[in-house]
C-alpha cells in the first residue's frame, strides 16, 4: 500500500497565499506512484483534507486523521510541510505531529523556532563566528530614543519584525524623521523587531538540503530586485532578476557554499532550507536569515536552484519524503 502523505500548505500569517502557491507544486511533483498525497490546508478557521475534486473533509485534531465520502479514516504516514509563517515555519506544527508521532519534511519544533527568531538566531550565529550587520533590537513595550537607534546603525537602515517572513511589514530608511513610521509598520506584524544597518551589495540565497541523506548546498542566487530592496513585492511578482549561480567572486560563492552548510549543520537543520545573505563590494557575506520553510512556487527561487543543479522538483520532493519515512533523520 502506498504511503499516504499529507501536504500541509496555508497558515495564518499574511503569508497564506504563497504557502497554498508553494503546497500546490509540491503536490503536483509528488510522484503518485509512490505515494498517496492530499492536500490540506490548515488555517485560522479550519483544517480540512481536499480529496481529487478539492472537496473538503475536516481534518480530526487528535490523530491528524480525516475520513472520506465512502465512509473510511485517512491516516497520514508522513508530511510535507509547505506552510510559510505561522504555525508550519515558527515550531507549532512541528511540536504537534512529533507529538502524534507523524513524521514531517522540515525543521523540528525547536529549531524552527529558533530561525524564527530573527534576533535570537543571529545572535547564536554571531558567536560562532558568521559575520552579521549591526542591529538594534526592540520590543513594543519598551521606550526607544530614535537618535541612539541611529548612532548604532546609521542610516540608511532597515526596520523588520523580527518574527516573519517574506520581507513583510519591512521598510527601508534613509531618513531620521522617516524611523518612526517604519517602526510602527514593524510593530503591526510583531510585538519584537529588529533595526539594522544597511549593508550595500548583492542580496543572494543559499539553497540546502539533506534529501540525500547528507547535507549539500545546492547553489547560490544572485537578485536584482525591482524595487529598492527585495520586498513582498520583488518576491513574488516574477519581475525580480535572479541569476544562478550567483553574479559574484568565486572565494564569496564557495564561503557561501560552506557557510550555508556549516549553519544547517549546527543548528540541527532539516529538510529544504535556504539561507539569505548580503555580499559587499568586497565579496564578504553578511548573514541575513534562515528560511526553514523556502518558497517552493514557480517563481521561488530554491525550485530554480535544484535544476541548475540537475535536480528534478519530483526527485527533490519524493527524496524529503522517503527520507523521513525511512525514519533516516540524522545528520
Amino acid at each position: 500500500m502506498k504511503p499516504i502523505i499529507a501536504v500541509v500548505m496555508g497558515g495564518y500569517s499574511s503569508e497564506l497565499e504563497i504557502s497554498l502557491q508553494s503546497g500546490n507544486v509540491v503536490y503536483n511533483h509528488l510522484s503518485k506512484l509512490k505515494f498517496t498525497p492530499f492536500k490540506v490546508h490548515i488555517l485560522k478557521d479550519k483544517w480540512v483534507a481536499l480529496d481529487s475534486e478539492n472537496k473538503e473533509f475536516n481534518i480530526d485534531k487528535n490523530d491528524f486523521s480525516f475520513t472520506d465520502a465512502s465512509g473510511s479514516k485517512i491516516r497520514f504516514d508522513a508530511v510535507f510541510n509547505a506552510i510559510h509563517g505561522a504555525p508550519g515555519e515558527d515550531g507549532p506544527l512541528a511540536g504537534y505531529l512529533d507529538l502524534i508521532e507523524v513524521p514531517q519534511t522540515a525543521s523540528g519544533h525547536f529549531e524552527s523556532a529558533l530561525t524564527f527568531n530573527k534576533a535570537e538566531c543571529s545572535l547564536l550565529l554571531k558567536g560562532q563566528g558568521i559575520t552579521i550587520a549591526e542591529a538594534y533590537y526592540l520590543a513594543k513595550h519598551e521606550d526607544y530614543n530614535t537618535d541612539e537607534i541611529i548612532d548604532k546603525v546609521g542610516l540608511p537602515c532597515f526596520v523588520k519584525p523580527n518574527r516573519s517572513g517574506s520581507s513583510i511589514g519591512i521598510s527601508k530608511v534613509n531618513k531620521a524623521e522617516d524611523l518612526k513610521a517604519a517602526i510602527s509598520v514593524a510593530f503591526a506584524v510583531d510585538s519584537q523587531i529588529i533595526i539594522e544597518a544597511m549593508v550595500a551589495g548583492i542580496e543572494v540565497g543559499c539553497g540546502v538540503s539533506n534529501h540525500s541523506g547528507k547535507i549539500e548546498a545546492i547553489a547560490v542566487t544572485d537578485i536584482v530586485p525591482q524595487n529598492d530592496f527585495f520586498d513582498y513585492e520583488s518576491k513574488y511578482s516574477g519581475q525580480s532578476e535572479e541569476f544562478t549561480p550567483a553574479r559574484i567572486p568565486k572565494d564569496a560563492y564557495q564561503q557561501i557554499l560552506e557557510e550555508s552548510a556549516f549553519i544547517y549543520e549546527s543548528l540541527n537543520l532539516n529538510g529544504l532550507t535556504r539561507i539569505d545573505y548580503i555580499v559587499t563590494e568586497n565579496g564578504v557575506p553578511f548573514f541575513i536569515e534562515v528560511n526553514t520553510v523556502p518558497g517552493l512556487s514557480n517563481e521561488s527561487i530554491l525550485p530554480k536552484q535544484a535544476e541548475y543543479a540537475g535536480i528534478s522538483l519530483s526527485e527533490l520532493f519524493d527524496s524529503c519524503v522517503e527520507r523521513i519515512l525511512s525514519g533516516n533523520v540524522s545528520k
